[in-house]
Formats: structure tokens, C-alpha cells, sequence
């Protein structure tokens, strides 16, 4: 046990010609439990600690805000054989080392991954909501945005709602400050007990997603903050 009531268990490389992985780790914080599996020989241990502190950061602060029943443990995989950027499914988020040998400052990518856990929303949910609050999240509590240049894109003609990811954030970031401030923890709940349908917009603001869409297209202006 080490101290602040941290746990620590470390399992080391196996000489297994089956090896699956070089390195686990298991990290214990304030009852949440982080399982870092590293299947990449060459990965970073200063990246992988930044990763861990992020978790640690992050993730109480979105369970408490937008879920306190999510999972407590949860489990990074970092696999080479993984062509994408990162994907996170029941509780394993698994990442790319070439991204993040790439990208080392992207320490936000494990905020915006995190979120999918905590979203925990039922197949077929919508996915331009999934990824725009998600994007949403990693604006309002990412830890090293700034220094990975990673930002919300200014609009623009042409833009929809249903673009997702940063295009979709900026506006929900927008709604949350000129429209109704609990409209994202609203989206988000409605998401996740299966109960979102398109009414959901006129019951919460008393218009439709592409009425608000067009009042931000109209004045899109926001000052915005980063960390």
C-alpha cells in the first residue's frame, strides 16, 4: 500500500513464448481501480505515468458530474496492433503507442475515452451525441490541451451538429453557456436510459436541435478556455 491510500501491484515481462503482454500495472486511488497493460516493449514510461495521472484526474471528476454508478475499474490496454487512435468498450480503453510516441502531449485522448465509460449508453445510441459530449468533456475537464494544440474548431458555413466530435462540442460548450446550462447532463442521462428521441431538444429549450443550430450558425461566438 503505498501512502495517501495508493495501491500499487506491478507484474513484470515473462520470458512465455505466448507472452501477451511486456508489463501491468494495477493502481488503486480513492475506490478506483486503473489496469495499465502494456503490450508495446518500447512504450514510455513518462507518457504511461502522464496517462495514469490523467485518469486519476479525470475520471472521478466525470463520474460525479455525469455518472456515480459507472464502472470502477477500468483497464488501458496499450496494443500495437491497433491501427486507430484509441476505442474503448466495456471498461477497456485500448490506445495506440504510435499515436502517442507521435503525440506524447495527447494526454486528453484518455479524458475523452474515460467518458465513453461513463457515458455506458445502449447500443445503436446516437453517435454524433455519443462523440460530442464526449469532446465536450475533454474541453470542459482535459488537463493538457494547450500543449497537444488540440482545440475546438471556430464555425463555419457548411458545418451540421451531426459532424460530431469537436464541431459538435463547440456547439454543445455554446448551448451550455446561452441556452440552459444543465442541457448536456440532461443529453447525457437521456442517452444513456435509452429515452432520447429528438423531442428531447423542444421539451429542455423549447426548440428543435436545428433551430439551435441555426441561432449558433447565426452568433457562434465563444470565449474559450483551455487548459
Amino acid at each position: 500500500m503505498a501512502s495517501g491510500g495508493e495501491s500499487i501491484c506491478h507484474s513484470g515481462p515473462t520470458n512465455s513464448v505466448e507472452r501477451k503482454y511486456y508489463e501491468k500495472e494495477t493502481i488503486t486511488r480513492q475506490g478506483y481501480t486503473l489496469t495499465f497493460i502494456s503490450k508495446d516493449s518500447a512504450f514510455s514510461a513518462n507518457t504511461k505515468q502522464k496517462m495514469i495521472n490523467t485518469f486519476f484526474d479525470v475520471y472521478p471528476r466525470e463520474a460525479k458530474r455525469f455518472n456515480p454508478k459507472t464502472r470502477k475499474q477500468i483497464t488501458f490496454v496499450i496494443d500495437p496492433a491497433y491501427a486507430g487512435v484509441a476505442a474503448t468498450d466495456a471498461g477497456v480503453a485500448t490506445y495506440s503507442p504510435k499515436w502517442l510516441r507521435e503525440h506524447p502531449e495527447d494526454l486528453d485522448v484518455v479524458t475523452h475515452e474515460v467518458m465513453h465509460v461513463v457515458q455506458a449508453y445502449p447500443p445503436n445510441s446516437v453517435g454524433w451525441l455519443t462523440e460530442g459530449i464526449a469532446d465536450y468533456v475533454r474541453y470542459t475537464y482535459g488537463v493538457n490541451n494547450v500543449k497537444a494544440n488540440w482545440t475546438l474548431p471556430a464555425y463555419k458555413e457548411g458545418q451540421s451538429y451531426t459532424n460530431s466530435y469537436r464541431i459538435t462540442a463547440r456547439f454543445f460548450v455554446w448551448l451550455e453557456k446561452n441556452v440552459r446550462s444543465t442541457l448536456i447532463n440532461e443529453l447525457d442521462n437521456a442517452a444513456r436510459t435509452h429515452t432520447y428521441t429528438p423531442d428531447i431538444w423542444k421539451q429542455k429549450t423549447g426548440k428543435t436541435v436545428d433551430e439551435l443550430w441555426a441561432a449558433y450558425a447565426q452568433n457562434p461566438a465563444l470565449d474559450l478556455t483551455y487548459r
